[in-house]
């Protein structure tokens, strides 16, 4: 098969379109032709170089495509099947893993990044990956979803247990992350403010949902942050930026609020003045993507076009919703996919 693979660590130029053997799926695998292979900025940063990527290597964290065989042990798939993969490696039989918690298993990573990725015409992955997509999206919109929504979903929902009537801070409106996070919190009814460095992008972030936009090179993020919320701050930071905006999404947090933090854009290193964390109460949680679940609570239910690009939701539907007063908006899907949370 032809597959896009790095030899040395560096720009562009270390990327080779070449001919590498055919993957041979196990018993407990199924074989999937790649559709679609979204680029993710992760892509970027293993292309340059990060500790512990063998080479060569295959790139690629966000696949779909249709399954074109399966293994002798798999079931409820089939050949032809229109799916997308769930960007993670995990051993499933450690203790972390039996309890549903795969992102803390020893041998945790991300598809693409310590394990050869997608981008390639074929690749073999366990069943407990593979999430069935729904008519309603093509393969390049399915692409978009994987690393990126679980991202924030395991962020707001599994870190954060965003409630309804909570007010989010989302940094970085047209980062990946943060379109997945505007959405995921407007769905709980949470009141969303969020940041970019331009009009067109926080026009794309009403768009999407959010209450209110900030332009972060003009304004202040703290000081509007108190001027929309009267004083009080956020329930929630959604910080993915690092060392540029930390100080800012500290400030911003209410007594007893909350900062998620999966990422470092801007630098690792940051300053942290610990008399005003313990005494207002602040939680600082970190977040590295999410784990699998086997239900139908969690549902990539519909898409709609809005302000000219495509616009990805996700529908809970659980007891958690209806403990919180909202109503599941249940819609037409017979599938029981593997979800992600």
């Amino acid at each position: 098969m032809k597959a896009v693979r790095i030899h040395e660590f560096g720009g562009p130029e270390v990327l080779r379109y070449e001919d590498v053997p055919d993957p041979k799926p196990r018993n407990d695998q199924v074989l999937v032709r790649v559709r679609a292979c979204a680029l993710n900025h992760l892509d970027i940063w293993v292309r340059k170089g990060l500790p512990g990527v063998s080479l060569p290597h295959t790139l690629g964290s966000d696949i779909a495509g249709e399954i074109v065989e399966v293994g002798e042990y798999v079931s409820g798939f089939k050949p032809g099947q229109r799916v997308l993969l769930a960007p993670m490696h995990f051993c499933n039989h450690c203790a972390k893993c039996v309890a549903g918690l795969q992102n803390q298993c020893p041998e945790f990573t991300v598809l693409g990044n310590r394990v050869d990725g997608g981008n390639c015409e074929l690749i073999a992955v366990p069943t407990v990956n593979v999430i069935p997509i729904p008519d309603s999206l093509d393969f390049n919109q399915a692409a978009s979803v994987p690393l990126v929504f679980l991202t924030a979903w395991h962020m707001l929902v599994g870190r954060a247990g965003i409630r309804p009537g909570q007010t989010v801070l989302v940094l970085g409106a047209s980062s990946g992350v943060g379109i997945a996070a505007i959405q995921i919190a407007k769905l709980f009814h949470a009141r969303v403010i969020t940041t970019a460095g331009d009009e067109k992008k926080l026009e794309k972030a009403r768009a999407l949902g959010a209450d209110h936009g900030i332009n972060h090179y003009k304004q202040k993020i703290s000081e509007e942050v108190k001027k929309i919320t009267n004083k009080e701050g956020v329930d929630i930071v959604i910080e993915h930026v690092g060392a540029a905006t930390w100080e800012e999404s500290i400030k911003s947090l209410k007594p007893a609020g909350t900062l998620v933090t999966c990422g470092a854009t801007t630098g690792p290193n940051v300053g942290l003045e610990l008399r005003f964390v313990y005494s207002r109460q602040l939680s600082i949680l970190g977040s590295y993507m999410g784990t699998i679940i086997r239900s139908a609570d969690t549902r990539l239910c519909r898409t709609s076009e809005t302000g000219g690009g495509s616009h990805i939701s996700f529908e809970r539907h659980s007891r958690r919703a209806r403990a919180h007063g909202k109503k599941p908006d249940v819609r037409q899907n017979r599938a029981e996919p593997v979800g992600m949370l």
